[in-house]
């Protein structure tokens, strides 16, 4: 809930930035030109834009840290580590050597020839679930009788 509010929030205040910063001449006068008053003059009206982007922008600054502090306390303190539950894990499984899967190459006594591997067979990854065989590649057409 605070975190949407605050989003929102951010939103706005961007929006009203960008206009701001829009408005602005790039001389750094004002919108306003003209008059004896200091706020409608040009130099009052580049102050008054000038101070209301500052304003802007430190307001858009904090709550961007606002959002990361909330952000970040909403999803938790765990670590990485914690995540991955490291005590559940067995220390004699880590120092046992694993064992290749079956139709895998193995290593030849010394002096043998290495053996090629085999390359395993392709699958179509099928959207909706389990992986499906490919297709068989097409018969060759049948040879035409030759005539004369």
């Amino acid at each position: 809930m605070l975190l949407n509010l605050l989003l929102v929030i951010e939103v706005i205040v961007a929006f009203f930035l960008v206009v701001v910063v829009l408005l602005q001449r790039s001389e750094g006068g004002g919108l306003v030109s003209g008059g004896t008053n200091s706020l409608v003059s040009v130099r009052g009206a580049g102050d008054l834009m000038t101070r209301i982007t500052w304003i802007l922008g430190s307001i858009f600054f904090i709550l961007g840290l606002l959002l990361t502090i909330v952000a970040g306390r909403e999803r938790g303190a765990a670590s990485v580590v914690d995540r991955m539950k490291v005590n559940a894990v067995n220390p004699a499984d880590l120092q046992r050597e694993s064992q290749p899967p079956a139709g895998t190459a193995q290593p030849g006594p010394a002096g043998s020839a290495p053996t090629p591997l085999q390359a395993p067979t392709p699958t179509i990854n099928n959207p909706f679930g389990t992986p499906v065989a490919p297709a068989a590649a097409p018969a060759p057409a049948p040879a035409a009788p030759a005539t004369k």
